[in-house]
């Protein structure tokens, strides 16, 4: 795995740097989200995936494209949630004038 981190550090980083850019400028949506449903379902699919890579069912290339897909997704996560967190720190937010 630190060969695989040391050899695609370039595509981890622009993960983490889009994901932290993304959690900047994004607007906090106070809507609906995702259904409770739905949440479960896209849960379900990562944590199967992630199972499917630990456990190397999938060989060769499309293997490596899944560790990878799957570290990159990991790494725009925490980025969006470094962003996110740095913009409600730094920015101030002012109360809607009634």
């Amino acid at each position: 795995m630190a060969y695989f981190a040391a050899f695609n550090w370039g595509w981890l980083l622009g993960a983490l740097l889009i994901g932290l850019g993304m959690g900047w400028i994004s607007i906090v949506q106070h809507g609906n989200g995702l259904s409770r449903k739905t949440a479960q379902r896209v849960a379900m699919l990562i944590v199967i995936l992630i199972g499917v890579a630990v456990a190397r069912l999938v060989p060769g290339r499309f293997g490596y494209w899944l560790d990878l897909g799957l570290l990159m997704l990991a790494a725009y996560l925490v980025g969006c949630a470094i962003g996110s967190w740095l913009r409600d720190r730094f920015i101030l937010r002012q109360a809607p004038q009634v």
